[in-house]
């Protein structure tokens, strides 16, 4: 079986997690990641602007979470330097860019990390060109960079109503298209909504492979709204916004986090301006989409996200039934 998984950020490292176990178990044959390279934060940010590469950041955190290899080696690659001129760059963030200014290709950079590190499934970049995300709020303000847009919107309290790429006319690398041509299962999600899962889609090759491929499309849905981006939104909105910006169909199954964090730990998070995602199941059913909802959330004292090991399993489960459903590809 092979899966393809769509994102960036802390979602869709923590989603590769889950598929790495199932990858280890032998329910998955081929796994791939495809990762947004639009990050212009921090350490990623400023690379881009020294060696005019894309984004290393959130392929660096998916290479670390799919790796197999000693764990000094994967601390290695996570370590941020504390002093002196290096001061806030991630050690991977550093070798990505010098093995692309050594091969030429950061198609080739990729590669040769996941190598290095062993991981259990190739990861690809959404495109290879050096790309910048920019958003209209409703406002008319037009804001780019990826680390700008949701402080602006968090800021002034205003509402995403376009967001595109520049340049526009960028391609996807070969492999990326045939990774999703491929699949046996697209999933997407979770992550920021409009800084890590939608600047895949404003590729046009990934959005026409996507919707050529006869795969069976998995959303899996935050478990908490963003400030700046998903405010107010319900598990459906999510959805609903997807299609309304990308133009595809919906997916056929959607994965909804149905528990409620404990109550110390959401405090926490409410004064920060995030709260649970509502799961409004009957939406999805309404659209023909089929849901999965359980408690996906970790034990964790710190943080409200989805545990490797329980996304695993509701995904096995995924699998096993939706082979009986009579879905549409």
């Amino acid at each position: 079986m092979k899966v393809t998984a769509i994102g960036g950020g802390t979602g869709l490292s923590s989603l590769l997690r889950a598929l790495k176990k199932l990858v280890k178990e032998g329910v998955i044959t081929e796994l791939t990641a495809i990762v947004t390279v639009a990050d212009s934060g921090g350490s990623t940010g400023r690379l881009r602007k020294d060696y005019n590469i894309p984004a290393p950041g959130d392929i660096r955190n998916c290479i670390v979470a799919l790796a197999e290899t000693e764990e000094l080696l994967k601390e290695l690659f996570q370590y941020r330097f504390e002093d002196g001129e290096l001061r806030g760059h991630a050690f991977g963030n550093i070798f990505l860019t010098a093995l692309t200014k050594v091969t030429g290709n950061f198609l080739d950079s990729v590669r040769y990390s996941c190598r290095i590190l062993n991981t259990l499934g190739d990861i690809l970049p959404s495109t290879v060109e050096n790309v910048h995300l920019v958003a209209e709020f409703e406002d008319g303000t037009v804001i780019k960079g990826e680390d700008k847009i949701p402080k602006y919107a968090r800021k002034n309290r205003k509402k995403i109503q376009k967001i595109w790429l520049e340049p526009s006319e960028v391609s996807a690398p070969i492999d990326t298209v045939q990774a999703i041509l491929d699949a046996d299962y697209i999933i997407v999600g979770p992550g920021s909504f409009y800084t890590s899962i939608i600047p895949n889609f404003l590729i046009e090759d990934i959005k026409e492979a996507y919707r050529q491929s006869r795969a069976k499309k998995i959303f899996v849905i935050n478990a908490m709204t963003q400030p700046g981006e998903t405010d107010g939104f319900t598990a459906f909105d999510h959805v609903r916004r997807f299609v309304e910006i990308t133009g595809l169909d919906y997916p056929h199954m959607a994965i909804v986090n149905t528990r409620m964090p404990y109550y110390r730990l959401l405090q926490k998070y409410l004064r920060e301006g995030q709260e649970p995602v509502v799961p409004d199941v009957a939406n999805f059913a309404k659209n023909d989409i089929q849901v999965f909802a359980e408690d996906l959330i970790g034990e964790d004292d710190n943080f409200i996200k989805h545990s490797p090991s329980k996304v695993a399993q509701i995904l096995k489960r995924v699998f096993r039934e939706s082979a009986f459903l009579n879905v549409k590809t």
